[in-house]
Order: structure tokens, then sequence, then C-alpha cells
């Protein structure tokens, strides 16, 4: 189901879903009150849903299909609508898509991004496949002191950190580094929320800035984040897996600055980024630890991680946050 209060946009969605192998679009939509009619003669696999309408917007649509239906939403959002966005990730929308700035020249990009998130988030099109977790590492000791943490998440991410980051104790004397797939922008509000949520302080990473102790970084959208000695370093080199940021890169460099004493934590997404960096950090010491699949909207970055036998603890997203706020206080 296509949800937007401009028949254009309707047309121009329905347009490029169509034209994604195994997808078509059942049904439209021109308002929430609309969709929420529908829904209850037609069951569609997933929905997409305008963030800016008129009348009932996006956030009361998203919260009232919540409501009423077990249907997974991705949210279809312009820079305008930033903070409503976050706000609907938060209240269970699956994942979103930038809507494109130029509608009379759609670049392709829009299209593979928006038919490989709803490939990934419904079952029907993508068959998550069984696979035993195991690790090559299991009964690895976990380190006697950490010194930093690193997290990478895609789609689930959003919703997933903003329960993790409740976790951090005020305790917190260590530096920890996020990588969540998102693009420019979006990452801002999202960091704000992050903070307003948190019992400590949450930033939105700044090219060249000093690592300070107990405070969380967030990679901002369209740049890659490392960790050079002190300092945070921010790239607008070529993607890494289709994505800027990445997780590997944070991964891999965070790795040489810490050691043995750096635990990676990957989360919900689609795809394989982290997985390799994970390898790194497993072949200098550290600790792994990945989202299990019950608890991943998307079990696609810790199912890789995991084939590599790099992960030391599969946890559920409860689990780890328990971890997280148990290493801060008995191991920083």
């Amino acid at each position: 189901m296509v949800v937007d209060d401009s028949a254009f946009m309707r047309k121009v969605i329905s347009d490029q879903i169509n034209k994604i192998p195994n997808l078509s679009v059942c049904v439209t939509a021109r308002s929430g009150e609309d969709a929420l009619h529908k829904l209850n003669k037609v069951k569609p696999d997933l929905i997409t849903l305008d963030i800016e309408m008129t009348g009932m917007n996006g956030l009361e649509t998203l919260e009232k299909i919540k409501t009423e239906f077990d249907i997974p939403v991705i949210m279809l959002s312009s820079h305008s609508g930033e903070e409503m966005t976050i706000t609907c990730l938060e209240k269970g929308a699956m994942d979103f898509v930038e809507k494109p700035a130029n509608l009379s020249d759609i670049e392709e990009s829009f299209t593979l991004e928006l038919g490989s998130k709803i490939k990934s988030i419904v079952p029907s099109v993508e068959v998550k496949p069984v696979m035993k977790q195991v690790s090559d590492n299991k009964g690895k000791a976990f380190p006697t002191q950490i010194k930093a943490i690193v997290i990478g998440a895609s789609t689930g991410g959003p919703k997933a950190l903003m329960q993790l980051i409740k976790c951090i104790p005020e305790s917190l004397k260590i530096p920890i580094f996020i990588v969540q797939h998102m693009p420019k922008g979006f990452t801002k509000s999202f960091s704000n929320r992050l903070n307003q949520e948190a019992s400590v302080e949450v930033v939105e990473a700044t090219h060249g800035e000093m690592i300070r102790p107990g405070v969380v970084y967030v990679a901002p959208g369209d740049y890659h984040m490392r960790i050079d000695g002190r300092t945070i370093q921010l790239s607008e080199e070529e993607k890494i897996h289709s994505v800027r940021p990445a997780v590997d890169p944070l991964f891999h460099s965070a790795s040489k600055v810490y050691g043995k004493h750096l635990v990676g934590v990957i989360l919900t997404g689609m795809g394989s980024d982290g997985a390799d960096g994970m390898k790194v950090i497993s072949e200098n010491g550290g600790f792994n630890i990945a989202q299990n699949r019950e608890t991943s909207v998307v079990y696609g970055m810790p199912r890789r991680a995991a084939e590599l036998g790099v992960v030391d603890e599969v946890l559920s997203l409860d689990m780890i946050g328990t971890k997280i706020d148990w290493m801060i206080r008995v191991k920083q």
C-alpha cells in the first residue's frame, strides 16, 4: 500500500515499486483516514507512508496502524520532516527512505534503496535463512578492562539504539561510538533524540574533535567515521557496502586504537556491513556481541558476522542492554 496525499507522488512511488521484480502496489490511499479505511478490506505485506500529509499526518497514521494492524511500515521522508521521522522510527516504523529531491528525474538509487528495504522487511519477498548461531570464539574470556564500545546498526537500528541508550549508566567513563545507516541531516535529529533519552551526553561527531570520556558519538550521515588516536576523523570517500557512514571503517580503526580493550556490538540490519570489522576486532583480541535473530527486525548484519565465526556472544536486545550496563559498571 502506498499512502500519500499527493496524487502525483502516489503515481511516482507506485511506478518505482512496480518496476522492482516480485513487487507490486496492490492499493493506494490519499490520506491517513483513507488508508485506515482500506486496511479493513485489503491486507498488504507492507505500507509506504508519507510523513507530511494534510489531515492525519504520517505519525498519527502510523500510531493508528500499529494499534490496529500488524503490518510493517516504511516512512517516506523529506528533510523538513526529520524530527517526525525519528519519532516514527521510535514508534514502530521499520525504516524510512528519503524522498527524491527532483521528482522529474528520479535517480536509480532511490528505486534500489526502496526495493532493498522492502525486500529485507517483507518475509514473503525474501525468506530469512535458517542458520545455527555458532562462533569459533565460544568461551572466549571477556576483557578484564574495556576502553571503548563500538556499535553498528541499520534497518531497525534507531528503535534498538533508543532502547540501548537508556541502559547506559551515568558512571560512563569511556567513549562509545555509533554508526547507524542514515542520510545526512537525519543523524543530527537522531543524536539529539538519543541525548534526550540518555543519562549521558550523546552528540553527532565532528571532524577532528578530541575524544572525550563518557560521551556517545554518532557518525553523521554521508560521512565515514574513524578513530585516529585521540581524535575522530570523518571522510566523504566512496561508499562502502553502498552506504556512508559504514560500520566497517569505525570497527577497523577503533580496533587499531583500543585492541583487546574494545567491545564491538552489531545490531539489526540488512547486508553484511560490520562483519569484516568484527573479524578485525576479534583478531586484535577484542570482544564481539551480536543481536539475535528473534529480536532483530532484519537478521542480516548479525547473521553475517556470526557466519564468519567472530561473534563471542549472541544476545537478545534486552540482554545486550543489560550487558552494556554491566560492562560499564564493572569493566571500564
